[in-house]
C-alpha cells in the first residue's frame, strides 16, 4: 500500500509523523512518499522534496515564490496521476494542498485533509474549494465539525496529538533543572520559528525585554531558537539592539522552556496552543507584512472573534493579543506587566479554562485519525 503525504511546516511534520506511526502499527508495509520534514522522514516517509519548499506564510511572501510553488504542485500532480497512490493526505498547508487534492480527486485518487484550514476564522469562501474535492476532513477542534456538516463536507473530530503528549500537570521544577535555571521568576520568549517572524517581531521583543529588565532586573529571560540559522539571526539582532541584556538562549526545546516558565511572551501560532496545554499565562503577538495586512483588512477576511486558538477555544479573552501596529516595545512590556500583576483568582480561572480545554482535546488523536484513514482506504 502506498500513501502520498505532504506537510508544509514543522507542526504539520509532527502531526504527519505521529499519524504515520499509528498507521504502521496496523499495516507495517505501508509506503509513504511526499514532502516531509525531519520527523516524517524519521517515521519512514520518502521525501520527494524537503518541507522548507512550502514553509512560507502571508500573501506577499507567497507571491515572491509563486511560480516555484505552482511548478512544484504541477510536478506532483503529474507524478501521482501517472502512478496513483492509494490515498493522498494533505496536512495543513491549505493554499498548496487543497488545489492539489482537488486535482487528484478528479483523477479518482482518494484524498484526505488533516487539520482544517481556519475557514471559520478567515477567508470563509475557501470552503467552496473543499466541497466535492476531498473524501474526508480531519479536524483538531470539536467546533469545526459542525461548520463542515453545514457545508456537506465529511469531517471527523480527532483531537490534537499535542493534547495527548503534553501531561495534564506540567513539571516546572524538572524543566528548570534540565535547563539549569534557578528559582527566580522566569519569562520565556518565543519570537517565532521562521526567518520572517524573527525579522518582524524580534526587534520589538528585544526592546521590550530591555524595558522589562529595567523594571524586573531579577527575572530570568530564556529564549528557545528552533535551529542554528534562526539563532544566528536572533543573536545579530540582540548584538545590535540589546547587547548587554542577559538572555539564556537555548537550541530548540521550546516545550521544555515553556514548562520552566512562569509567563510567556510569544509569536502567535501553534506554540500558543502548546502554551495553553502546558497551562502558562501568555501574551501573543502577530505581525505580517504590510501588504498582507492591507489585503486582510481591505477584504475583511478575519471572521473569528479572537486571533489565538486558546481564546477561540475558551471563547474568552484570556491570552492578550497584540496585532500588527500594536506590537511595540512599550505595549509588549505593559502587557507582560499587567498579566504579572493579575489576581490569583484571575489566574485560577484561566488555569481551569485551559485545563478543561486540554481534556476536551485529549482524544488519542493519532490513533483516531489512523482509524479514519484505514476506513477510507477500505471503502
Amino acid at each position: 500500500m502506498r500513501i502520498a503525504i505532504i506537510a508544509g511546516e514543522t507542526s504539520g511534520d509532527i502531526l504527519g509523523s505521529r499519524l504515520m506511526k499509528a498507521l504502521l502499527q496496523y499495516h507495517p508495509n505501508i509506503e509513504f512518499e511526499g514532502i516531509a520534514g525531519k520527523e516524517m522522514m524519521t517515521a519512514g516517509c520518502h521525501p520527494l522534496y524537503p518541507i522548507e519548499k512550502l514553509s512560507v506564510m502571508g500573501f506577499s511572501e507567497v507571491l515572491a515564490r509563486l511560480l516555484e510553488l505552482l511548478s512544484l504542485r504541477k510536478t506532483l500532480i503529474q507524478r501521482w496521476s501517472n502512478n496513483p497512490p492509494h490515498l493522498f493526505i494533505g496536512i495543513d498547508a491549505p493554499d498548496f494542498n487543497l488545489k492539489l487534492e482537488a486535482s487528484l480527486h478528479k483523477k479518482g485518487i482518494k484524498t484526505l485533509h488533516y487539520v482544517s484550514p481556519s475557514i471559520w476564522a478567515w477567508r470563509e469562501n475557501r470552503v467552496k474549494k473543499i466541497r466535492g474535492n476531498i473524501d474526508q476532513m480531519l479536524t483538531l477542534f470539536p467546533f469545526e465539525v459542525d461548520f463542515y456538516k453545514k457545508h456537506q463536507i465529511p469531517a471527523t473530530f480527532v483531537g490534537h496529538p499535542l493534547a495527548d503528549e503534553i501531561p495534564l500537570q506540567s513539571d516546572q521544577q524538572t524543566a528548570r533543572t534540565n535547563l539549569k535555571l534557578n528559582q527566580q521568576y522566569t519569562l520565556a520568549i518565543l519570537p517565532g520559528s521562521r526567518n520572517g517572524e524573527i525579522k518582524r517581531l524580534a526587534p520589538d521583543f528585544l526592546h521590550a525585554l530591555a524595558l522589562i529588565h529595567n523594571k524586573h532586573p531579577d527575572w530570568q529571560l530564556i529564549i528557545p531558537l528552533v535551529n542554528k540559522k534562526i539563532r544566528q539571526q536572533f543573536e545579530r539582532l540582540q548584538q545590535k539592539i540589546a547587547p548587554q541584556l542577559k538572555i539564556h538562549l537555548v537550541n530548540g526545546q521550546s516545550r521544555q522552556v515553556m514548562t520552566a516558565a512562569d509567563q510567556i511572551l510569544m509569536a502567535s501560532g501553534t506554540a500558543v496552543l502548546e502554551g495553553m496545554l502546558i497551562n502558562r499565562p501568555m501574551i501573543a503577538a502577530y505581525r505580517v507584512s504590510r501588504l498582507t495586512a492591507f489585503i486582510i483588512r481591505r477584504f475583511k477576511m478575519i471572521k473569528s472573534k479572537y486571533y489565538t486558538l486558546p481564546n477561540n477555544l475558551c471563547d474568552q479573552y484570556l491570552v492578550p493579543e497584540l496585532i500588527q501596529e500594536e506590537v511595540t516595545a512599550n505595549n509588549l512590556m505593559q502587557a507582560v506587566e499587567k498579566q504579572f500583576q493579575q489576581s490569583s483568582q484571575q489566574r485560577e480561572h484561566e488555569r481551569q479554562c485551559f485545563h478543561q480545554t486540554h481534556l476536551q482535546l485529549r482524544q488519542n488523536a493519532s490513533q483516531k485519525a489512523a482509524k479514519v484513514v484505514l476506513k477510507l482506504l477500505k471503502q
